[in-house]
C-alpha cells in the first residue's frame, strides 16, 4: 500500500530500518526497545505536526535580516488511546509543553474480539481543535474507528484528525478509511498483512507490554 494524500508512511531510510531492526528483535532488552521506540515516535510526531495548517510569519534575525517563517494556525490537542498511546503522548508533551491532552480507553472483548469503549475525557473545546490521535498499533482498525467515533461525537471534524501509528496493517488502514475517509494516517511502517489471528506480520509484538514492561516475553503478539 503506497503513501497517499491520506496515508503518510515515514521515508524508509537506512536509519529508520536500523531502528526497526532493534525494536522488532524479540530478544531486545526493554531499555533498548524503549530508547529506540522513542526515537521513532519523535519522527512520527514531527511528521504529523508537519501536516497541520501554517500561516506565514516573518521575523527579524539577530543580524537585522528578515526570515520568512511560518507559525501554526489553530489549536491543537493530543488524544492517546491508553495505555500504549501514552508512550506517544509523553514524547509529544516534551516537544510541546502545555499541550492539551485527552484520553480514551478502549479494550478488546476477550470473547467477541470487538473493541469496547470504557472511558473518555476530552478538552471542552475539542471540537475547535486539530487532534493528534495516538494509537501505536493499527491492525484490524476496530479500536481506531471507535476512537474516531468518540471524537466525532464530540464535534471534531474528520479532516482535523491525524491518526498516528507506530505500525499499520493494510487491512486496518482500509477499515479506517472505509468509515472515516477524511482522517489522515501517519505511520512508520505499513506491514505486509494480518495473519489468521489478526496479528501484524512481520510485526513488533505487544507494543504496550514491551514498552511498559508488563510482560517478560517479547514474543507476545499485539494488535
Amino acid at each position: 500500500m503506497p503513501t497517499t494524500e491520506k496515508v503518510h508512511q515515514l521515508p524508509q531510510t537506512n536509519q529508520l530500518r536500523a531502528l526497526h531492526t532493534i525494536i522488532r528483535d524479540r530478544d531486545a532488552a526493554r531499555t533498548d526497545f524503549v530508547h529506540h521506540s522513542r526515537r521513532v515516535i519523535r519522527l512520527l510526531l514531527e511528521a504529523a505536526l508537519d501536516l497541520l495548517p501554517f500561516d506565514k510569519q516573518d521575523v527579524t534575525t539577530p543580524v537585522g535580516e528578515t526570515y520568512p517563517g511560518l507559525r501554526f494556525t489553530g489549536k491543537l490537542c493530543a488524544v492517546p488511546v491508553i495505555r500504549a498511546g501514552d508512550a506517544m503522548a509523553d514524547e509529544l508533551r516534551q516537544m510541546i509543553p502545555g499541550i492539551r491532552v485527552g484520553k480514551i480507553l478502549i479494550q478488546r472483548d476477550k470473547t467477541t474480539k470487538l473493541p469496547q469503549l470504557h472511558y473518555w475525557n476530552l478538552p471542552d473545546d475539542v471540537a475547535d481543535r486539530h487532534v493528534l490521535l495516538l494509537e501505536p498499533m493499527l491492525a484490524t482498525g476496530g479500536s481506531a474507528r471507535t476512537a474516531i467515533e468518540v471524537l466525532g461525537a464530540a464535534g471534531v471534524r474528520e479532516d482535523r484528525i491525524v491518526l498516528v501509528n507506530f505500525l499499520s496493517a493494510p487491512e486496518g488502514i482500509e477499515a479506517v478509511h472505509a468509515a472515516h475517509p477524511e482522517v489522515t494516517i501517519v505511520t512508520s511502517s505499513i506491514e505486509e498483512r494480518l495473519n489468521a489471528g489478526a496479528f501484524m506480520i512481520p510485526g513488533i509484538g505487544d507494543f504496550g507490554d514491551r514498552y511498559f514492561g508488563t510482560t517478560d516475553s517479547a514474543l507476545a503478539a499485539g494488535r
